[in-house]
């Protein structure tokens, strides 16, 4: 199986690129894993909040395949503990052939048809982050699942 973080819109702070850029390079020992930016939309300020969140549902639309398992990150989805997180993670590995796609939307969300396609909904805290922020946070949280599964020493309880 192949892990994919997709996100909406360039990263516009340098300090988040390098941080995903350390634990994407650490995730690459674990598993097939990539990060897919869906482009931002053009003339974005003309719209409202909805038809936003409605054309980047369109452009992620146009990227997926039939039998993936697209997991929305999402402040209302369910939230676990990094050791349920990776427990997570070693079910959906097993399950064979399928890409694992996680998924951060833009500053407003998601569309309703995302929220209707979305196989599971993972919330990082009851607190809010920004869509930018999230992606380092997930990253840390991928890697820290994966040396769980190894029993190495990265997480500590």
């Amino acid at each position: 199986m192949k892990a994919e973080l997709w996100y909406i819109g360039k990263t516009a702070f340098g300090y988040l690129d390098e941080g995903m850029a350390i634990y994407e390079k650490r995730l690459g020992h674990y598993l097939s894993f990539s990060t897919t930016l869906v482009p931002d939309i053009k003339n974005a300020g003309s719209l409202n909040p909805e038809q936003l969140k409605q054309k980047e549902g369109e452009a992620v639309f146009s990227k997926l395949k039939k039998d993936d398992f697209i997991v929305l990150l999402d402040e209302r989805g369910k939230q676990l503990t990094s050791v349920e997180f990776s427990a997570f993670m070693e079910q959906r590995l097993q399950m064979g052939s399928r890409r694992l796609v996680f998924l951060i939307g833009g500053a407003w969300g998601f569309s309703e048809e995302l929220y209707q396609r979305a196989d599971f909904k993972l919330s990082l805290s009851k607190m809010t982050f920004s869509h930018q922020m999230v992606r380092l946070f997930f990253l840390e949280q991928l890697y820290r699942a994966m040396t769980i599964l190894r029993g190495e020493n990265y997480h500590n309880e």
